[in-house]
Protein backbone atom coordinates (compact mmCIF):
# COMPACT_ATOMS: atom_id res chain seq x y z
CA UNK A 1 0.00 0.00 0.00
CA UNK A 2 1.41 3.36 -1.06
CA UNK A 3 -0.10 5.44 1.75
CA UNK A 4 -0.75 3.20 4.79
CA UNK A 5 -1.03 6.04 7.29
CA UNK A 6 -3.47 7.95 5.07
CA UNK A 7 -5.48 4.74 4.63
CA UNK A 8 -5.82 4.34 8.43
CA UNK A 9 -7.09 7.93 8.61
CA UNK A 10 -9.57 7.40 5.77
CA UNK A 11 -10.93 4.18 7.29
CA UNK A 12 -11.51 5.90 10.61
CA UNK A 13 -13.16 8.94 8.96
CA UNK A 14 -15.44 6.58 7.05
CA UNK A 15 -16.39 4.70 10.20
CA UNK A 16 -16.95 7.91 12.17
CA UNK A 17 -19.16 9.30 9.40
CA UNK A 18 -21.27 6.16 9.49
CA UNK A 19 -21.65 6.52 13.28
CA UNK A 20 -22.65 10.17 12.86
CA UNK A 21 -25.06 9.49 10.02
CA UNK A 22 -28.03 10.13 12.30
CA UNK A 23 -27.06 13.83 12.17
CA UNK A 24 -28.05 14.12 8.51
CA UNK A 25 -31.26 13.32 6.66
CA UNK A 26 -31.70 9.58 6.00
CA UNK A 27 -31.38 10.10 2.24
CA UNK A 28 -27.99 11.83 2.80
CA UNK A 29 -26.32 9.09 4.87
CA UNK A 30 -24.88 7.05 2.01
CA UNK A 31 -23.56 10.21 0.37
CA UNK A 32 -21.89 11.27 3.63
CA UNK A 33 -20.20 7.90 4.08
CA UNK A 34 -19.09 7.77 0.44
CA UNK A 35 -17.60 11.27 0.69
CA UNK A 36 -15.80 10.28 3.89
CA UNK A 37 -14.25 7.21 2.27
CA UNK A 38 -13.22 9.23 -0.79
CA UNK A 39 -12.23 12.57 0.76
CA UNK A 40 -8.48 11.96 0.46
CA UNK A 41 -8.46 10.00 -2.82
CA UNK A 42 -6.54 12.86 -4.43
CA UNK A 43 -3.40 11.82 -2.55
CA UNK A 44 -3.29 8.48 -4.39
CA UNK A 45 -0.44 8.02 -6.85
CA UNK A 46 -1.76 8.29 -10.37
CA UNK A 47 -4.48 10.75 -9.37
CA UNK A 48 -2.24 13.63 -8.30
CA UNK A 49 -2.29 16.41 -10.89
CA UNK A 50 -2.16 19.87 -9.32
CA UNK A 51 -0.82 18.63 -5.98
CA UNK A 52 -3.98 19.88 -4.28
CA UNK A 53 -5.58 16.64 -3.16
CA UNK A 54 -9.12 17.94 -2.76
CA UNK A 55 -9.30 19.26 -6.33
CA UNK A 56 -7.36 16.37 -7.85
CA UNK A 57 -9.60 13.84 -6.12
CA UNK A 58 -12.82 15.59 -7.12
CA UNK A 59 -11.77 15.85 -10.74
CA UNK A 60 -10.83 12.18 -10.78
CA UNK A 61 -14.21 11.24 -9.29
CA UNK A 62 -16.00 13.11 -12.08
CA UNK A 63 -13.85 11.39 -14.72
CA UNK A 64 -14.84 8.05 -13.19
CA UNK A 65 -18.53 8.93 -13.47
CA UNK A 66 -19.27 9.71 -9.83
CA UNK A 67 -22.02 12.22 -9.04
CA UNK A 68 -21.08 15.91 -9.13
CA UNK A 69 -22.38 16.44 -5.61
CA UNK A 70 -20.09 13.72 -4.22
CA UNK A 71 -17.16 15.24 -6.10
CA UNK A 72 -18.11 18.66 -4.71
CA UNK A 73 -18.09 17.40 -1.15
CA UNK A 74 -14.63 15.91 -1.71
CA UNK A 75 -13.41 19.08 -3.44
CA UNK A 76 -14.47 21.33 -0.59
CA UNK A 77 -13.91 19.18 2.49
CA UNK A 78 -12.35 20.68 5.60
CA UNK A 79 -11.82 24.28 4.52
CA UNK A 80 -10.30 23.29 1.18
CA UNK A 81 -11.07 26.74 -0.24
CA UNK A 82 -8.40 28.20 2.07
CA UNK A 83 -5.80 25.74 0.83
CA UNK A 84 -6.89 26.45 -2.75
CA UNK A 85 -6.23 30.15 -2.15
CA UNK A 86 -2.71 29.39 -0.87
CA UNK A 87 -2.10 27.29 -3.99
CA UNK A 88 -3.57 29.94 -6.30
CA UNK A 89 -6.33 27.51 -7.30
CA UNK A 90 -9.27 29.22 -5.58
CA UNK A 91 -10.93 30.39 -8.79
CA UNK A 92 -10.66 26.92 -10.37
CA UNK A 93 -12.06 25.23 -7.27
CA UNK A 94 -14.98 27.64 -6.94
CA UNK A 95 -15.82 27.49 -10.65
CA UNK A 96 -15.77 23.71 -10.85
CA UNK A 97 -17.10 22.81 -7.41
CA UNK A 98 -19.25 25.39 -5.62
CA UNK A 99 -18.99 25.24 -1.85
CA UNK A 100 -21.82 23.35 -0.19
CA UNK A 101 -22.87 24.37 3.29
CA UNK A 102 -25.11 21.66 4.68
CA UNK A 103 -25.37 19.21 7.57
CA UNK A 104 -23.75 16.62 5.27
CA UNK A 105 -20.71 18.77 4.54
CA UNK A 106 -20.49 19.80 8.20
CA UNK A 107 -20.41 16.21 9.42
CA UNK A 108 -17.81 15.28 6.79
CA UNK A 109 -15.57 18.13 7.95
CA UNK A 110 -16.11 17.16 11.59
CA UNK A 111 -15.24 13.51 10.96
CA UNK A 112 -12.09 14.45 9.06
CA UNK A 113 -10.90 17.08 11.48
CA UNK A 114 -11.46 15.00 14.63
CA UNK A 115 -9.56 12.00 13.27
CA UNK A 116 -5.78 11.85 13.42
CA UNK A 117 -3.41 10.60 10.75
CA UNK A 118 -3.37 7.10 12.25
CA UNK A 119 -7.13 6.94 12.71
CA UNK A 120 -7.16 8.02 16.35
CA UNK A 121 -9.92 10.22 17.75
CA UNK A 122 -8.70 13.74 18.46
CA UNK A 123 -10.33 17.00 19.37
CA UNK A 124 -10.22 19.51 16.53
CA UNK A 125 -7.70 21.52 18.56
CA UNK A 126 -5.45 18.45 18.89
CA UNK A 127 -5.84 17.73 15.18
CA UNK A 128 -4.82 21.25 14.19
CA UNK A 129 -1.84 21.12 16.56
CA UNK A 130 -0.81 17.76 15.07
CA UNK A 131 -1.04 19.15 11.52
CA UNK A 132 1.04 22.20 12.41
CA UNK A 133 3.67 20.04 14.09
CA UNK A 134 3.80 17.58 11.18
CA UNK A 135 4.11 20.27 8.49
CA UNK A 136 6.07 22.94 10.35
CA UNK A 137 5.28 26.62 10.76
CA UNK A 138 6.28 27.80 7.27
CA UNK A 139 4.53 25.14 5.21
CA UNK A 140 1.61 26.06 2.98
CA UNK A 141 -0.64 23.70 4.97
CA UNK A 142 0.16 25.41 8.26
CA UNK A 143 -0.34 28.82 6.66
CA UNK A 144 -3.78 28.00 5.32
CA UNK A 145 -4.91 26.59 8.68
CA UNK A 146 -4.03 29.90 10.32
CA UNK A 147 -6.72 31.47 8.11
CA UNK A 148 -9.15 28.54 8.14
CA UNK A 149 -9.21 27.73 11.85
CA UNK A 150 -12.09 30.02 12.82
CA UNK A 151 -14.44 28.83 10.03
CA UNK A 152 -13.55 25.23 10.85
CA UNK A 153 -14.32 25.76 14.53
CA UNK A 154 -17.72 27.20 13.57
CA UNK A 155 -18.53 24.03 11.61
CA UNK A 156 -17.34 21.81 14.45
CA UNK A 157 -19.50 23.78 16.88
CA UNK A 158 -22.56 23.30 14.64
CA UNK A 159 -21.97 19.55 14.58
CA UNK A 160 -21.43 19.39 18.34
CA UNK A 161 -24.74 21.23 18.89
CA UNK A 162 -26.46 18.81 16.52
CA UNK A 163 -24.91 15.90 18.45
CA UNK A 164 -26.22 17.30 21.73
CA UNK A 165 -29.70 17.71 20.22
CA UNK A 166 -29.72 14.23 18.66
CA UNK A 167 -27.83 11.80 20.89
CA UNK A 168 -27.31 8.32 19.57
Amino acid sequence: MALPRRWRHVQAVGAKSRRLGHLVAPEERDLLVAAAWLHDIGYAPGIVDTGFHALDGARWLLRQGFAPRLAGLVANHSCASYEAAERELAEELAAEFPLEESPTSDVLWYADMTTGPDGQDLSVEERLAEIRLRYGPNDLVSRFWEKAEVPLLLVVDRVRRRMADQPM
